[in-house]
């Protein structure tokens, strides 16, 4: 077993770092509080190949590995957790899912725009009744005359505001449930009956877009479906595998960032004559935030070997995924105790980084479907509901 990460990996994490620091971190506040979306961030992410990480060269990708897949989306999480949503929908969600289960015509028609930022994705899965009940999409999609017609409402999709092409989960056949679903992709320019509308007023992540989609018998070519009838459900699962690795790898970007400026606060904060990380609970405080942070990326890690494997990772990430999201739960909520009162205002990055983390407990599978995959792995046995 080596923790030792590869030459190539090591620069990635240099370059990426760097990157991070000089453009992401410096405007991280403004973003946040303006709810603006960078994308004049992403289009200079996209030369670096951080929006192709793990997509192979041949279709536009910069061929990493997951590791280095985990260290990028843990470096940006580190600056901004909205910039991270935006690349692990990008990436994860929308990237590996053409390449996974997409022809070799929608590879070459998709992944080189998405990976050089000509256009932005989403993933439509979750709805106002499906949301941990994935599999209750009623979101239609009927064939007629040579097109699969949309109807239904998804809500909750990051992205999906300013998104290019989304690809969508809708069900196909209403006498079925896991395997009445099916994927397809849409192309915002090219069809009618498509809108979107934003949600507003975010606990956190409010640099990044979340957004309702509307169909309202949309039209799209029969060419659009993507994975093949009756196999959404698998590709939408597949999706949230990939997902859940990447804002595991998030959360830990965002519990090193609330230790590096806790220890930063810590050194320079002087109470009763002396620097408050000379006393004995804060120091306690500091090292429960050092420990989970570490398991996090160490679980991380270890998905990430096994996806470099090409094996079913399913247990593994959701492992990593609860861990990590619950940890930087507690890691923002010590940072921001150390803080103190300054913690509580935007004059430091803690009260960003407690906002933005609550979500990831919540999305891409909350913690109790973690647990609950995690346990039935183990029983060999379904909850009984």
């Amino acid at each position: 077993m080596d923790f030792e990460l590869t030459q190539e990996q090591r620069l990635v994490k240099e370059m990426v770092k760097k990157f991070v620091d000089e453009e992401i971190i410096p405007v991280a506040r403004e973003n946040d509080m303006k709810c603006h979306f960078p994308r004049e961030i992403l289009k200079k992410m996209a030369p670096l190949g951080l929006l192709g990480a793990v997509i192979p060269e041949e279709y536009g990708g910069a061929g990493l590995d997951f590791i280095s897949h985990a260290i990028i989306t843990e470096e940006v999480g580190r600056g901004c957790s909205s910039v991270r949503t935006t690349l692990s929908v990008q990436v994860s969600l929308v990237e590996l899912l053409i390449f996974n289960w997409g022809t070799e015509e929608q590879k070459r028609k998709y992944l080189p725009r998405l990976c050089s930022g000509e256009i932005i994705g989403c993933f439509g899965l979750t709805e106002p009744n499906a949301g941990s009940d994935a599999a209750n999409v009623s979101t239609s999609a009927v064939l007629k005359g040579g097109k699969w017609i949309l109807n239904g409402t998804k809500t909750w999709i990051s992205n999906a505001g300013v998104a290019d092409i989304a690809i969508v989960i809708a069900r196909t056949d209403k006498t079925k449930k896991h395997e009445g679903l099916t994927a397809f992709i849409v192309e915002r320019d090219k069809v009618q009956g498509y809108q979107t509308r934003d949600i507003e007023n975010k606990l956190g992540l409010r640099a990044s877009n979340t957004a309702e989609m509307i169909f309202q018998d949309c039209a799209i070519p029969e060419e659009a479906m993507l994975g093949g009838v009756g196999n959404g459900f698998k590709l939408a699962m597949s999706a949230l595998d990939n997902g859940r690795f990447s804002v595991a790898a998030g959360c830990v970007g965002t519990c090193q960032a609330c230790i590096d400026a806790s220890v930063s606060y810590a050194r320079a904060r002087v109470q009763f004559d002396k620097p408050i990380g000379s006393f004995q609970l804060v120091q306690d405080m500091i090292a429960r935030m050092v420990v989970e942070t570490e398991a996090a990326r160490l679980l991380v890690y270890k998905a990430a070997h096994v996806k470099n494997k090409g094996e079913k990772s399913t247990f593994v990430t959701s492992i990593a995924k609860y861990f990590a999201s619950e940890a930087a739960q507690k890691v923002t909520y010590i940072a921001l105790q150390i803080h103190g009162a300054y913690g509580y205002s935007n004059e430091f990055p803690i009260e960003r980084h407690y906002r933005d983390a609550r979500v990831a407990t919540i999305y891409e599978g909350t913690s109790e479907i973690q647990k609950l995959i995690i346990a039935r792995e183990i029983l060999g046995l379904k909850a009984f509901a």
